[in-house]
């Protein structure tokens, strides 16, 4: 978990990502409407090189697809793009698979992804 900073001292990089990530949540994850089959564009604010366009039904694809939403997109692209099916579904491999910081925020907030993790493993 991130440990807080003292009042006054500059913050942590650790904080400084935890807000970062946990300011972009969505407020359930029920909220989490993008589609769960076919193609994908992402748009340049999220992706602005590589590969743009993602198939949903080949999961290396989408599970790169979820990687980069989830670290650079914000509220709003996050809502739009993800799936909460397909996102708990993939959570227990893709949490490996992301950052620290981006994992707790969202296991902090939605309890239901940490123990999908735990009953995966």
């Amino acid at each position: 978990m991130v440990q807080q900073s003292s009042p006054g001292a500059t913050p942590s990089v650790a904080d400084v990502l935890h807000k970062r990530y946990a300011g972009r949540l969505p407020d359930t994850l029920e909220d989490l409407a993008g589609p769960e089959h076919g193609l994908v564009e992402l748009p340049l604010h999220i992706v602005w090189s590589g590969l743009r366009a993602y198939d949903l039904d080949r999961p290396r694809q989408r599970m790169s697809l979820y990687r980069t939403v989830l670290a650079e997109g914000q509220r709003d692209d996050i809502i739009r793009f993800l799936n909460r099916r397909l996102l708990l579904a993939q959570w227990p491999l893709m949490r490996t698979m992301i950052s620290r910081h981006v994992r707790e925020a969202w296991e902090a907030a939605f309890p239901e992804l940490e123990h999908q993790a735990s009953t995966a493993a």
